[in-house]
């Protein structure tokens, strides 16, 4: 765990034009700069960046933030990664906490595999490009694949001489510990080595001999693994090409996507992905001007692979080739996007070509124009693919409405679920209502299986049976975050599930929807959580201690005094917590609640902090080059406090607001009335609380807040 002194020196010393200009060309627009936007296609520069504020928000997309949101946003990283990151590029030394000799360890053990990897990357690399038989055979290989040296140059191709242990001699002359090179595993399977070394009987053999060899990176750019695969004059009689790195303490192939370390940034600008099968596809794509694109690494898509992706995008197009045998058994994987709430569409190459072989047979232009123009949604896709095989047979004809329907049916989101069961009653010529119902009973089956899973798991967690972890390559409906149904009781219902007694889908004339109800209550907090985050440190009035000395008190201090005189705190919970957090840091050095807020650890909190701080209007005024920030900020002590004392008195108001309508409601009911004892007490509740009321709408006046 990095340290808050630390953290704090990156803070300092992160500066947003600095940063941003690594990424992005920075044009001088007054006292600020504007460029064009990286997070989405920009045609005009909407991308501002304040040096006063060190803050940059997009106008057009609304994305910014401090330099930590910046590259935790840019290039997809963690909090703890964002600030390493911006360490090194400072020269900033991180200090962590000490940490447990098994920490120190497993630690220690990460990392030399990554080191290790890193150095075999370097040696593959430079055994393709300074040596005879790697300028002869692997780069020759690659060239005469058609790819560009700029390709080879991006993906780090290379290339691993063939002989018995090459690469391993080579590896234990650098320095490098056997142990970290071969892949012997665990108990539970685990290899505590990279693998690119086998040992047999006591001898050691370069797994990857003779094979020009692909690098897989995590999304910040480490290698944790390698693709390698024989050469065209060595494939006789071998049925698998490709040899992927032995799973290992930083490798889980089910957990990796090729591709996406070069891909992501163009993910996220076009918010959607290409999904395809191979390493080669993968570089064909880039070779013709499409970068967003991934593939699945030598695996069948799992789980842990969409979950990685959902974090970029929800949109997702499959590109096959013309293997028809291969599309029908890839359409498990169509069901699995779809269940993790990806919006899922695809497309068939003709002729039976992938993307490499299509690629090398057309211009860039050519490529990228049959990519927008032939992509169809899942349910046109097999309609194509099934229908003619189907036509006038009825029992084909209904497997095919009952594929359909199967997919439709994990689908999370309900409306989602609405507009397929129309597109498919009219593409298949049946009653919308029919499909409906279909799809209801689909649901129904998913949660019945789900709910015998969940019994089968309770049964041998009853029986004192570690419970297995579910398959990440099964189909079976897992709980999700989102779309859940709430029964009265408050329980949760799994996805994919309605109560019966609610339609499900094909709505001839849809329910009218209930206007939403504003939380005037939550509005009210909002405001004052906004003063404590933009001004929580700045003292604001003083009130005597106990032995009569006057104490300075800050604007969150005051919140907090305030709201416990009357025994109150805020509803919200992640607000109190804010609040909360607040007061434990108010008294440390150099200590200020925005930027604190705006560089928080957690996600939710950051861009909560971000909106608050810099709203549009607000934002507007920092970037308006005619005022100068600190005219924006010059807002006098007095001024914050009249704004947060009427916020609290406000929020009281709206509590005794609240109590007065249920002891109105009490003062209606009939057993009250006969209970004279009960009326006689909370007709006293009434008057304290009218008396309060008088008081608090007094104080109040008629001042309305708004976010500044």
């Amino acid at each position: 765990m990095i340290d808050r002194a630390t953290i704090n020196k990156v803070l300092e010393a992160a500066n947003i034009v600095d940063v941003v200009s690594d990424f992005v060309t920075l044009k001088r627009s007054g006292a600020n700069y504007k460029g064009l936007c990286p997070f989405h296609d920009d045609r005009t520069p909407s991308f501002m960046i304040s040096p006063a504020k060190n803050l940059c928000k997009c106008f057009a997309c609304g994305k910014g933030g401090t330099p930590v949101k910046f590259i935790m946003e840019h290039e997809q990283l963690s909090y703890p990664d964002a600030i390493r990151w911006l360490a090194k590029k400072y020269g900033i030394q991180i200090e962590e906490r000490a940490l447990t000799p098994q920490e120190r360890e497993s630690q220690t053990e990460r990392d030399s595999l990554f080191i290790v990897n890193d150095w075999v990357n370097k040696w593959f690399q430079d055994q393709m490009y300074n040596t005879p038989d790697g300028k002869a055979i692997g780069l020759a290989y690659f060239r005469g694949r058609g790819f560009r040296d700029d390709i080879i140059r991006k993906f780090q191709l290379g290339y691993c001489p063939a002989g018995r242990d090459v690469c391993t001699q080579a590896a234990l002359k650098a320095g490098y510990q056997e142990k970290f090179l071969v892949s012997d595993a665990d108990d539970q399977g685990i290899a505590h080595g990279v693998g690119i070394s086998i040992k047999k009987e006591q001898r050691i053999y370069d797994r990857f001999s003779g094979r020009v060899m692909f690098p897989i990176f995590t999304i910040a750019g480490k290698v944790v693994g390698f693709g390698g695969r024989v050469l065209d004059s060595a494939t006789k009689g071998v049925n698998v090409k490709y040899q992927n790195s032995p799973e290992s303490v930083i490798y889980h192939k089910k957990s990796e996507l090729y591709g996406l370390f070069q891909a992501k940034q163009a993910i996220v600008k076009k918010d959607c992905c290409f999904m395809v099968e191979g390493y080669t596809d993968v570089l064909a794509m880039h070779q013709n001007g499409v970068e967003n694109v991934v593939a699945s690494s030598g695996t069948a898509l799992t789980h842990e692979q969409i979950r990685l992706l959902h974090r970029f995008t929800t949109n997702v197009v499959v590109l096959y080739d013309g293997d028809a045998a291969g599309i029908k058994a890839s359409q498990r994987g169509i069901d699995m996007l779809l269940r993790e709430g990806m919006n899922v569409k695809l497309m068939l190459l003709p002729d039976g070509k992938d993307p490499d072989e299509f690629g090398r047979e057309h211009t860039a232009e050519e490529f990228q124009q049959y990519m927008e123009q032939n992509q169809v949604d899942f349910i046109t896709f097999k309609a194509n693919l099934l229908l003619e095989e189907a036509k006038g047979d009825p029992i084909k004809l209904s497997r095919l409405v009952t594929n359909i329907v199967e997919s439709i049916a994990v689908i999370p989101n309900e409306i989602t679920r609405t507009f397929y069961i129309r597109e498919t009653a009219q593409l298949m010529q049946l009653t919308e209502h029919l499909v409906a119902d279909a799809v209801a009973k689909q649901l129904q089956r998913n949660l019945e299986e789900w709910r015998k899973e969940k019994e089968r798991e309770q049964m041998r967690n009853a029986g004192g049976q570690s419970t297995p972890q579910p398959s990440t390559d099964t189909a079976t409906p897992q709980p999700a975050e989102t779309d859940t149904t709430t029964t009265p009781e408050g329980q949760n219902l799994p996805p994919n599930t309605i109560p019966q007694e609610v339609n499900t889908g094909a709505i001839s004339e849809p329910p009218k929807e209930e206007k939403p109800i504003r939380n005037t209550l939550y509005d009210k907090e909002t405001l004052i959580i906004q003063m404590v985050m933009r001004y929580g440190e700045t003292i604001v009035c003083q009130v005597e201690d106990e032995d009569g000395q006057a104490c300075n008190l800050s604007l969150a201090e005051y919140v907090k005094f305030t709201l416990e005189g009357d025994q109150l705190q805020l509803t919200t919970p992640l607000y109190q917590e804010i609040l909360e957090e607040t007061l434990q840091h108010i008294h440390e050095d150099n200590f200020i609640a925005e930027r604190y807020f705006a560089n928080h650890a957690n996600k939710d909190i950051m861009a909560m902090a971000f909106n608050l701080i810099t709203d549009k209007e607000e934002v507007s005024r920092y970037f308006d080059k005619d005022v100068t920030p600190q005219q924006n900020m010059e807002e006098s002590v007095k001024e914050k406090f009249s704004q947060i004392n009427h916020l609290l008195i406000d929020l009281k108001l709206h509590i005794v607001e609240n109590r007065l309508q249920e002891l109105k409601a009490q003062m209606r009911d009939q057993k009250v009335l006969m209970d004279k004892e009960v009326l006689r007490d909370v007709l006293t509740q009434f008057s304290q609380m009218k008396a309060i009321h008088s008081s608090l709408a007094k104080a109040c006046g008629d001042r309305v807040f708004t976010h500044k």
